[in-house]
């Protein structure tokens, strides 16, 4: 009976499985179809209607409706009685690299249509704010501005200019009055100054490193896994032809980067074992990927030429780098690297070092790698809270190196996570 109830059971689920499908839309590509709409900030009402309007281009109105709905350059716009919605210059940007698609499903046959959609990111106006005219500003008022802004923020010598000024003028009845404004602008502008714990508060949400958890018991659980690297990446990342490949020749031709002493020996080390550790190969394979993708966007940034050098990355993870690593300047399609984009993707791959090595990395190796100062590759691991030391006996003994080891200093990362203190430049 038993055998017979565990057949049963799967021909059912087997039945089951039969009856989910998935079919793209027979419909044209040029026919109108749904539209996706995302409010970052605030949203409207559900009675709210919207109406979508083509925008007008230089190209002949036969071209346009020749493209497919998803690549016409369209307008959504709504609006409440309060409030006008409209598509934000960022919705252009906001479909780079990606593809939405909607999904209806038939319960009745068990099919799942699917039609491409296009993303529109809306933003709002409050209509009350529109016909607002700023405050009249008189020329008293803006010498008075000038002057504060010159004793705050201007040079020693246009602060002697301003004070050279001020002992020069006669009528000293005009300057009554100007001790309790002085106080009221200082008390002012102090009350607005946060203080020493949100400063630092402020300090931690604002690094240039991966998504962390300062409450983390444990250093792996502090930069999780796939804070850096997103789980389609990772999911994309293939490393049966680096199992199949005959010795370690052929596994570091398999590479994107073939020239980093650091992972060459880390991928050898790893198949030293009968049974390599999938996770620890994926990524080393991942990190080669960032290294070569550092290298080729030193200068210019061309999609096709970084696809044609990394020919053996998976397309998402290349189009991950590009979105996460890159930025679109206002106006603008071409990206360009930042240094603060080029810092986060050094954080980045050095918080995957630190998993592969245990938490202990030597960062000589590395800054070598990637052609950079060494002092420069500690600040950036002092930067995700390591501590730049020599490794003591008892860490020896749980990484199994040799004493002679422990003669070089390594970044490592332990909790509870301490970042390092803003530096505190002294007037000289």
């Amino acid at each position: 009976m038993a055998a017979m109830t565990t057949s049963k059971k799967r021909k059912r689920e087997l039945d089951d499985t039969q009856r989910v499908s998935f079919a793209l839309s027979d419909q044209p590509a040029t026919q109108l179809g749904p539209v996706l709409a995302n409010f970052p900030s605030v949203k409207p009402t559900k009675s709210t209607s919207f109406k979508c309007y083509k925008a007008q281009t230089q190209k002949p109105a036969t071209d346009n409706e020749e493209l497919p709905f998803v690549e016409i350059p369209m307008l959504i716009a709504g609006e409440t009685e309060a409030v006008d919605f409209y598509s934000s210059e960022e919705t252009r940007r906001g479909s780079l690299g990606s593809r939405y698609l909607v999904g209806i499903h038939n319960k009745r046959t068990g099919i799942t249509t699917l039609r491409a959609a296009p993303l529109h990111i809306l933003t709002h106006e409050v209509k009350a704010l529109k016909g607002l005219q700023p405050a009249a500003v008189s020329a008293l008022q803006r010498l008075e501005a000038r002057a504060a802004l010159g004793e705050t923020f201007g040079t020693k010598k246009a602060k002697l200019a301003i004070r050279a000024q001020e002992r020069n003028k006669v009528d000293v009845s005009a300057m009554e009055g100007v001790a309790d404004h002085l106080q009221e602008s200082i008390l002012k502008n102090t009350s607005t100054l946060p203080s020493k714990e949100e400063a630092k508060a402020n300090a931690d949400n604002t690094r240039l490193v991966p998504q962390y958890d300062i409450d983390a018991l444990n250093p792996s659980d502090i930069y999780p896994l796939h804070n850096m690297i997103p789980k389609p990446e990772w999911k994309a990342l293939s490393i049966s032809a680096y199992m199949s490949a005959g010795g370690g020749a052929e596994r570091v031709a398999l590479l994107p980067f073939k020239r980093s002493n650091w992972i060459n020996d880390h991928l050898a080390l790893a198949f030293i074992s009968p049974s390599p550790n999938k996770t620890t190969i994926k990524m080393l394979i991942y990190i080669s990927t960032m290294i070569a993708f550092h290298k080729a966007t030193f200068k210019d940034i061309n999609k096709d030429a970084i696809q044609q050098k990394l020919s053996m990355v998976p397309s998402v993870v290349i189009d991950g780098l590009l979105s996460r690593f890159t930025e679109t300047a206002r106006g603008s399609m071409e990206a360009r690297k930042t240094s603060e984009k080029g810092t986060m993707l050094l954080t980045h791959m050095f918080a995957l070092c630190l998993h592969v090595d245990d938490f202990a990395t030597d960062t000589s190796v590395l800054a070598a790698d990637l052609s950079m100062e060494p002092a420069k590759v500690n600040m950036l691991f002092k930067s995700l809270g390591c501590k730049i030391n020599k490794l003591t006996q008892s860490d020896l003994k749980r990484l199994g190196l040799p004493d002679s080891a422990g003669e070089i200093k390594r970044a490592i990362l332990k909790t509870p996570l301490e970042f390092p203190n803003p530096r505190i430049r002294r007037r000289t």
